[in-house]
């Protein structure tokens, strides 16, 4: 494994009210010096994206508009991990605020990055199971669409030319499968 780049010099170059821009000086060991430009959270602590299981076979997806792409996109429930929150407390409230359901069990698959090159963040993949419903109020500006989708037809959404295109939510959606059919293996 090479050996990880010196860090020169970090500060921060701008600043919104969800993020810091850091540049960042490192020095190689080949000597090689090279500023990049990281994009930080400000006061986060991490996120989730939630699988919520109604049963072996239904996920539950929502539908919201993502201002990135500027229309709405069908996804698994997400948000921040706040300070003094644990993942699967943080799972549980966005769960609450977003689908309406909260979670008896709730198991961490992965974490997973997004783009390391110039992203410092991770969000934690928690697999929720058990539900019943509970609904907490959330800081949507408008309520978000619950929609009941079978596991298995998702290589169909996933193939289809859909609004089901966030990488983290067919990350998750795809290590799900994974650990339900290990599951299933492990009972036999």
């Amino acid at each position: 494994m090479p050996k990880k780049p010196e860090i020169l010099d970090s500060r921060i170059v701008a600043r919104s009210r969800l993020f810091r821009i850091e540049a960042v000086k490192l020095r190689f060991s080949n000597g090689t010096e090279v500023e990049y430009e990281r994009l930080r959270g400000s006061g986060a602590v991490g996120a989730v994206i939630i699988v919520p299981l109604l049963d072996e076979e239904t996920v539950l997806l929502v539908r919201e508009y993502g201002v990135g792409l500027e229309r709405y996109e069908l996804g698994l429930p997400k948000g921040r991990v706040e300070p003094g929150e644990s993942f699967e407390e943080a799972s549980n409230r966005e769960l609450m605020e977003e689908v309406g359901y909260g979670a008896r069990r709730i198991t961490p698959l992965k974490a997973v990055s997004l783009a390391p090159g110039y992203l410092g963040h991770r969000t934690q993949i928690m697999l929720a199971e058990d539900l019943y419903e509970k609904r907490l109020p959330g800081d949507e500006p408008e309520s978000i669409e619950v929609v009941r989708y079978p596991l298995a037809r998702l290589d169909e959404l996933l193939m289809a030319d859909s609004e089901f295109t966030e990488g983290r939510s067919i990350a998750a959606l795809s290590l799900t499968q994974r650990h339900l059919a290990q599951r299933r293996e492990d009972a036999e």
